[in-house]
């Protein structure tokens, strides 16, 4: 049932991926950006991912491996909650709360991957997604006063990163979807 609900949508992976890979470039491209704008666009990424993947959850239904993609999406969206609630705060502020989001979608993205193993064969895009969440948090949280355009720059190379990995697993499913209805 899990596995045939995961594969069926695999496009919410999918839209996931390419949300972040977008957001990731924007990030790129107008390095500048002040502080407020950054928080607009984190903010609503955070929001748009976690309502994706409370959307996964749902969709996915019961058997129980729903409970980290909610719990995903929870976190998403309440670290996009209280982004939007304080909007001046400061980029070292802002610096730990996306490296605690980082650290808290790893756990949640592992968690996840070792539910998928049992159901897909050799599955490695979450896992690495997760390990990808890992380096970006430690960066974050390592050096925080290092200027927001760095911050910008870790945040854009994180989304397209882990937005390359959700397109790489949504295709993964995809396929496997197709195998399955033959």
């Amino acid at each position: 049932m899990f596995l045939e609900m995961v594969t069926r949508n695999w496009w919410m992976f999918l839209v996931r991926g390419v949300l972040a890979i977008l957001f990731g470039v924007v990030a790129w491209v107008w390095p500048d950006l002040t502080v407020t704008v950054l928080v607009i666009l984190f903010g609503a990424y955070a929001l748009v991912d976690g309502v994706f993947a409370i959307i996964a959850a749902i969709v996915a239904g019961g058997e129980g491996r729903w409970l980290p993609l909610l719990l995903a999406g929870v976190a998403g969206i309440g670290i996009g909650v209280i982004t939007f609630l304080w909007p001046d705060v400061t980029a070292l502020a802002l610096m730990y709360l996306i490296a605690a989001w980082a650290i808290v979608l790893v756990v949640l993205q592992i968690v996840a991957a070792i539910q998928l193993r049992s159901v897909l064969e050799n599955e490695w895009a979450l896992g690495l997604a997760g390990l990808a969440s890992v380096i970006f948090g430690a960066i974050v949280a390592i050096f925080p006063g290092d200027g927001a355009i760095a911050l910008i720059w870790v945040i854009g190379i994180f989304a397209i990163l882990f937005g390359v990995l959700l397109i790489a697993l949504a295709f993964r499913l995809r396929r496997l979807g197709e195998a399955l209805a033959r």
